[in-house]
């Protein structure tokens, strides 16, 4: 798994655990939802400034959003 695809799947999973529709959540993070989409599909290189938007709207640090399984070297 590429880094696009381990952060889109890292978005998705913070996101329905809050209950969010992709809508719903791009709307707090102040992106545009086919963005956030394509981010999930792993087909977006974010920005480190559009991964501190997403970070904050799920309350959290980058450092958090990072702190995964998904990026631990195996």
């Amino acid at each position: 798994m590429n880094i696009k695809e381990k952060i889109g799947k890292r978005l998705r999973e913070l996101r329905q655990v809050k209950g969010l529709s992709q809508e719903k959540f791009a709307y707090e993070c102040e992106l545009d939802r086919t963005y956030i989409a394509s981010i999930e599909q792993g087909r977006r290189n974010v920005s480190i400034a559009n991964i501190e938007k997403i970070a904050n709207a799920f309350g959290m640090t980058v450092s958090d959003f990072f702190n995964s399984d998904l990026f631990k070297n195996d």
